[in-house]
């Protein structure tokens, strides 16, 4: 389908007539004060929120925030339509659940959450029935829409006073006690040894989850105040595991999703309560997918790379094997590790670029570094086999596959436990030896034998040895093989390099040699 450029035109210009008429509405006086009241909601809600989240008291914000509303009404029936009369109303109903619930949870064999849901849909149904009892009578007007989606639009300078003052009241109150809300939300009993009334704590929770309700009324409503409560709470935990960053970041999430959402709803002309709601969501799967450690690719590469490595491993285990047997070839490999050549090369030469191999098609040789690190999988391999045949008593056919997974996981420390544990065993239940155990031993170059090899340490006697090994461009950790003494010259070769050194510099020179245990 072809573009006409007047249509390309015409879609620039509806976009920048869009941009100039949201810049305009956001400088008349309601819109500011919708965008000042949202951003303080956004900012609130994603604090207190964290607390929530991590308590596991997400049904009771949910359950606060629909059982204030017989508080409201019987505010509206006392006071009249005035902002104190429900702010006054809401927290007491407010409290009143609070109790109910927790006295239910203790004293009453009812289920945590089903104790929730018997509350606050009772006083949810009051509230409801109130409303439509007094929608009846002539002049009066409380339209229940507004309290369960919310009228930010609307929002008074009353209402942005109230917003403002319950917003300082949490943000100073979590700041305040923020050592009372950590201790009694991770450690709850070492929290009462330390004399703090871990009951008392949760009240004022709830009494702060109340104000933020009240507060949130006009800008979200009562129904979708629970998503900007939990919402950007949960989606900060993907984001971080520290709890005063989780905080900031909650507060900074909930204040996006609020600005956001607001213009989303000029923008599309609809509701602007679920569409902050709805903008919050969207930070959430972006967390979901994109967050560091937790997100869902983060997890699908890490997958990848522990695939690869134990692939790498495999062959570099099935190379050493071969190179055992003088049997080492590049079809052979791919055959036993069901890889086709290609995938096998490539893994060779990521062993070649690591100093495990030396590869030089068709001749491929496993290094002395190599051959340590094999080792170390077929002795770990081979120790579980035999643990699992001594210890847990499976038969010889049950433990290859469990063998080969485990290979990879298990580190030195638990592999050195194991084989004290069984006694140092020289073979496993099939009758392959064992290899032992190797560590560094630190000697002098012309202590190694010929055709032996070493690597070059990092520390030397010297600043004139470290000169001279520079010199010959042997650097420390690389491996080097000894090739013969002649008329006080030590021949070595390091990879493909043939060197002659000094016999008094070779006894200067520091090296480790690997050996068994």
């Amino acid at each position: 389908m072809k573009i006409k450029v007047s249509d390309a035109f015409k879609a620039s210009d509806a976009y920048n007539y869009k941009k100039m008429e949201i810049i305009e509405i956001l400088q008349y006086e309601w819109a500011i004060r919708a965008l000042i009241a949202s951003s303080m909601v956004g900012v609130m809600c994603g604090v207190l929120g964290v607390f929530i989240v991590l308590r596991n008291m997400s049904l009771i914000g949910d359950a606060l925030s629909h059982a204030i509303l017989p508080g409201v009404v019987f505010g509206f029936v006392v006071a009249g339509y005035s902002l104190i009369g429900f702010f006054a109303g809401a927290v007491i109903a407010g409290l009143i659940a609070a109790v109910i619930i927790t006295w239910i949870q203790q004293n009453v064999k009812t289920k945590n959450d089903a104790a929730i849901g018997i509350v606050f849909t009772a006083m949810f149904s009051i509230g409801v029935m109130k409303i439509s009892q007094i929608s009846r009578d002539d002049g009066v007007h409380l339209d229940l829409k507004d309290f369960l989606f919310g009228n930010v639009l609307g929002v008074s300078n009353e209402d942005l006073y109230l917003t403002a003052f319950v917003t300082v009241y949490v943000l100073v109150s979590v700041i305040v006690f923020y050592r009372y809300l950590f201790a009694t939300t991770f450690q709850s009993v070492i929290a009462e040894t330390m004399g703090i009334s871990v009951q008392t704590v949760h009240y004022y929770l709830m009494l702060l989850l109340s104000f933020a309700v009240v507060a949130s009324l006009k800008t979200v409503g009562v129904i979708l105040v629970v998503a900007m409560l939990i919402t950007p709470a949960a989606t900060a935990l993907l984001l971080t595991d520290k709890l005063q960053r989780v905080i900031f970041i909650a507060g900074l999430i909930g204040l996006f999703s609020a600005i956001l959402g607001l213009i989303l709803a000029i923008l599309l002309e609809t509701t602007p309560g679920p569409a902050m709601a709805v903008t919050a969501t969207g930070f959430y799967l972006l967390a979901v997918f994109f967050a560091p450690q937790r997100g869902l690719v983060f997890k699908m590469r890490n997958k990848r790379q522990i695939r690869q490595k134990v692939e790498l491993e495999d062959t570099l285990k099935q190379a050493f094997k071969y190179q055992e047997r003088k049997e080492l070839s590049l079809k052979k490999l791919s055959q036993r590790l069901s890889f086709s050549e290609l995938k096998t090369k490539s893994y060779l030469k990521k062993l070649s670029k690591k100093g495990l191999v030396n590869l030089h098609l068709p001749t491929i040789v496993v290094t002395g570094k190599g051959i340590k690190q094999a080792s170390k999988l077929v002795r770990a391999h081979r120790l579980w086999e035999t643990y699992l045949v001594e210890t847990v008593g499976l038969t010889d056919e049950q433990i290859h596959e469990d063998a080969e997974r485990y290979e990879h996981i298990l580190t030195d420390e638990l592999i050195d436990e194991m084989e004290h544990h069984l006694g140092y065993p020289t073979v496993d239940p099939h009758g392959s030896p064992i290899p032992r155990k190797h560590i560094s031993k630190n000697l002098k170059l012309n202590q190694i034998g010929q055709n032996q090899t070493a690597i070059i340490d990092e520390k030397q006697p010297s600043e004139y040895a470290s000169a001279q090994l520079w010199q010959f461009g042997l650097l420390p950790n690389t491996e080097i093989r000894v090739i013969s003494f002649k008329n006080n010259q030590l021949k070595l070769r390091q990879n493909t390099k043939t060197i002659e050194l000094p016999i008094t510099l070779a006894k200067e020179i520091c090296v480790r040699k690997e050996v068994e245990v």
